[in-house]
């Protein structure tokens, strides 16, 4: 593209420059000559020209080009028809006829002009005075001038040997003097609705998203006060739409220069309050930059909503009288970058396009057998996001979403449109949005009158949904790609927190804490714990934290849904339709009134307007089946008015089925764990005798988390009159089989040592009766002995020790020695010469008895051993049994940082002396 080129001055130099314009606009004075085919009377103030070479992006070259000169010119309200008029007008001189484009943009105090000029004259151009014939707006070519005709106030043709013109005039409407941009006159009741008192909340955000301005409408509006939030960040009060995987959202919005649609704040009182909000970005004296945020009601929208481009106020129109058709109005300039921003200004342009009272958009499920609303206006919110209507909604051609319909009057065809059932909508247009013929969605504009629509009407909504439906889709798929992403990524970190835990009470609070607010607003979890047991409501959780208890409280006043197998999520109505009937009662008593629903509440749950509020959207339940057993179901819900998507009911059904998995592996650990913790009781001795004379004391540390029977016991029993039998033992390895071997040493200890045999003769029958197992068997590690205190106050001990660490002894001068000698163990060799040693423990002495946990204990290549263990136990010398056993057990947890890996014992026994405190 070239620029400069100014009639009756020589074009410059044709050479390529890739499309991209080198503009030139030169202001033009009173005595400037008149351009052929205007009037006399209409004098330039400024011009623009450009060349344009034969290639595809000149055209949007071209359309940046008139885009820019008419906002340079302050001329915004005419921009979208000269940008859809020189659109045309350049693809029909580059595209279909092959030759560079000159354009000529003029400006003069009646408006603008613009001229297309191609190097194509023979082409066929129909006469202005003709008639002028539409035909089929998907033609190929022609529509160039069919489009002049229908915005230009005027328009024409010229012809030259060399080149032929194509030019349209627009008239620019009349608005006094200063205003920037101005709308018709309308009469009272067409006038935007909004409350007796409008407010518009003024918040300003500063560079790190946090409030540092917030004004009495905004307190009023939401409940804060301006102390409650400043420094606060915004998306703290926000409620924007949330995506598995992705940010909110909100605080990229806030860092453009504007930015201008709906989300929600929410309140004080919990709620969500949908708001409009228009976002300036502005920098202070100092240059530090900061957002100001204009916010109303959402209903009050018209307070801050750009204006929609005003027709010419020229009512003569084109010069054939056809109506103005602003079908380019759908895309805008710049289009929106998201999906739901490109939705919400189709169904706004679509409703001011066709002057009806509401518009709606839905895409069609992959298998094209449902429609999902997408976007809406004028439509009760109910209807607004995510509800779903069959796109076979009735018999015949206008009972199909494939095919345009138009319908006179709802109320004579029932049901033709489940979408507006109830929203007093009478006459309606809808047109299919099809790409590749595939359907991809449904456009529709509805009037409260009758009778407001024609074929004509359905044809300009066609037109403008072709247009449209490739970036709807190409947008649509977009954001579905983005959601798998995001999606992938949830499931994996949801699958990382469910595998690090197996305990039950953890799992459902992660279950609940991944879904709320991710995919829902709120969520219970209901278990089974068998087939004949009743579902029980385990654990509710909501994002507001203060509305936790109303919901737990209704729902565990109400039969609880029905546990199915069948896989996929279903809707549950119950909590909605009981939290609003009971709402209603307690409002109508409130209010002195009487009557009221008649179906039976449930007393005593008495939720407030915030609970009904809460649960009142859209209910929906997922079985969490493992192992083909119903284990529990997960319930997710959304606030009042609100429907779950259908790719967040997919994702909710992955994720209960990884939750439920994890749910059942936590059950089942807890039922292993306490089966092994009953055993592991079971193995040692429920309470320790009294022994005259002697101060006795034990302390058992359990290794790991108490899922596996350990092989470490103990014992202390009497004999006879003044007899004692103990034991400290150590089976190798652990669980089942190690717990048979020691149930059956401690047990086995006890009846032998009764029978009156000696402590080699006892433990040689446990050899025996150990070996007999077989494969169950494990080797034993013992030290066992009988006490008997004496008269002088001391107490004779027998000891054998079978392998196991060897007793010390502490005397009371502090001196530590080994009080036996090491034997064999038992459980290997079938006949063993076992022999016992006396040891007599004097006042204040202490014998010290340990498992090979304590003397094993490691810090890396260090370990206590038998030495270091004797070198504690010098530094006990006066405490008690109790302060001993302390001491050691202090000794060997710091000895390492890491927790024990082996189980632990430790038996204490002294004679009672002299003593000190520990």
């Amino acid at each position: 593209m070239t620029t400069g080129l100014i009639p009756g001055e020589q074009p410059p130099d044709p050479r390529p420059t890739d499309g991209l314009p080198l503009q030139r606009r030169e202001p033009v004075g009173q005595g400037a000559m008149p351009v052929e085919n205007r009037s006399r009377s209409s004098v330039i103030t400024a011009r623009a020209a450009a060349s344009f070479e034969p290639l595809g992006r000149s055209v949007a070259g071209a359309r940046s080009f008139v885009r820019d000169t008419l906002q340079g010119w302050g001329f915004g309200d005419i921009v979208d028809d000269a940008v859809v008029l020189t659109s045309e007008l350049v693809t029909n001189a580059v595209v279909h006829a092959g030759t560079s484009a000159d354009l000529l943009c003029l400006r003069s105090e009646e408006g603008v002009r613009i001229e297309v000029a191609d190097r194509y004259p023979e082409r066929e151009i129909p006469l202005q005075g003709s008639p002028v014939d539409m035909g089929s707006p998907d033609r190929e070519g022609g529509r160039g001038l069919q489009l002049c005709a229908a915005l230009a106030g005027h328009w024409g043709v010229d012809y030259t040997p060399t080149h032929k013109t194509v030019w349209f005039q627009l008239a620019l409407p009349e608005r006094p003097v200063g205003t920037r941009s101005a709308g018709p006159s309308l009469p009272t009741p067409l006038l935007p609705l909004a409350d007796t008192r409008v407010r518009v909340a003024v918040v300003q955000i500063d560079r790190a998203g946090s409030v540092s301005a917030w004004n009495d409408d905004a307190e009023e509006l939401f409940g804060y006060s301006a102390e409650q939030v400043t420094g606060k960040p915004l998306t703290d009060l926000a409620a924007w739409p949330h995506t598995p995987g992705t940010g909110t959202g909100i605080a990229d919005a806030l860092r453009l220069s504007r930015w201008e649609g709906s989300y929600g704040i929410r309140g004080a009182h919990g709620r969500v309050i949908p708001v409009y909000a228009s976002h300036l970005r502005v920098r202070d004296t100092e240059g530090e930059p900061s957002t100001v945020c204009l916010l109303v009601r959402d209903h009050e929208r018209a307070v801050l909503q750009t204006p929609l481009r005003v027709p010419s106020s020229d009512s003569s129109g084109g010069s054939d009288g056809q109506s103005t058709d602003p079908f380019e109005v759908f895309i805008g300039s710049p289009a929106p970058d998201d999906l739901d921003g490109l939705l919400q200004r189709t169904v706004e342009r679509a409703r001011d396009m066709l002057d009806g009272d509401s518009a709606f958009l839905l895409l069609a499920t992959d298998d094209e057998t449902e429609l999902e609303v997408r976007a809406s206006t004028g439509l009760p919110s109910a209807r607004q996001r995510f509800a779903r209507v069959p796109v076979e909604a009735g018999p015949g051609r206008y009972g199909s979403a494939r095919m345009p319909a138009v319908h006179d009057d709802l109320t004579a065809v029932s049901g033709a449109v489940p979408l507006l059932n109830g929203t007093g909508m009478r006459s309606v247009v809808t047109v299919p949005l099809k790409v590749e013929g595939r359907l991809t969605g449904s456009l529709g504009v509805a009037a409260e009158a009758p009778g407001r629509y024609s074929n004509e009407e359905a044809l300009r909504l066609q037109f403008a949904a072709d247009r449209i439906a490739l970036a709807v889709e190409s947008a649509r798929l977009g954001e579905l790609e983005r959601l798998r992403r995001g999606s992938l990524s949830f499931l994996v970190e949801a699958s990382d927190l469910l595998a690090g835990t197996l305990d039950r009470d953890q799992t459902l609070a992660l279950m609940a804490q991944m879904t709320v607010p991710t995919l829902a607003t709120w969520c219970a979890v209901y278990t089974i714990a068998d087939q004949a047991s009743d579902p029980y409501l385990s654990y509710v959780l909501h994002e507001d934290e203060e509305l936790i208890d109303g919901i737990k409280s209704l729902l565990s006043k109400i039969d609880p849904p029905e546990p199915v197998p069948t896989p996929g999520a279903r809707v549950w109505s119950v909590p909605a339709e009981v939290a609003h009937q009971a709402a209603l009662r307690s409002s109508m008593r409130s209010l002195g009134l009487s009557g009221g629903p008649t179906r039976q509440v449930t007393p005593g749950i008495g939720p407030t307007l915030a609970t009904a509020s809460a649960v009142g959207g859209e209910t929906v339940v997922l079985p969490l089946v493992a192992r083909n057993r119903v284990i529990g179901m997960l319930t997710l819900g959304k606030p009042t008015d609100e429907h779950f998507r259908q790719e967040i009911l997919e994702l909710a059904e992955d994720l209960s089925r990884r939750a439920a998995l994890a749910l059942d592996n936590a059950r089942l650990y807890s039922e292993r764990t306490a089966i092994s913790q009953s055993l592991q009781r079971s193995l040692l001795p429920p309470e320790l005798p009294s022994v005259d004379g002697v101060e006795v004391e034990v302390i058992y540390r359990a290794a790991g988390e108490g899922n596996e029977v350990g092989g470490d016991f103990y014992d202390l029993f009497p004999i006879s009159d003044g007899a004692y039998g103990f034991a400290i033992g150590d089976v190798c390895g652990t669980g089942p089989n190690a717990a048979a071997v020691t149930g059956l040493a401690r047990h086995a200890l006890r009846l032998l040592a009764r029978e009156g045999l000696s402590g080699p003769a006892v433990l040689e029958r446990l050899n025996s009766a150990i070996l007999d197992e077989g494969a169950r068997s494990r080797f034993l590690t013992l030290l066992y002995g009988e006490m008997r205190p004496q008269e002088d106050g001391s107490a004779e001990l027998k000891v054998v020790c079978a392998g196991h660490p060897l007793p010390l002894r502490l005397r009371q001068d502090g001196t530590v020695e080994p009080a036996a000698e090491p034997q064999p163990l038992l459980g290997v060799l079938e006949d063993l010469e076992l022999y016992e040693q006396t040891v007599v423990l004097d006042p204040g002495d202490v014998l010290l008895c340990v498992t090979d946990g304590v003397t094993e204990r490691r810090e890396g290549p260090r370990m206590l051993g038998d030495d270091g263990l004797a070198e504690v136990l010098t530094t006990c010398t006066g405490l008690t049994a109790g302060a001993v056993a302390a001491r050691i057990m202090r000794a060997v947890e710091r000895f390492a940082s890491d927790a024990p890996s082996d189980d632990m014992a430790i038996l204490a026994m002294r004679v009672p002396g002299l003593q000190k405190d520990a």
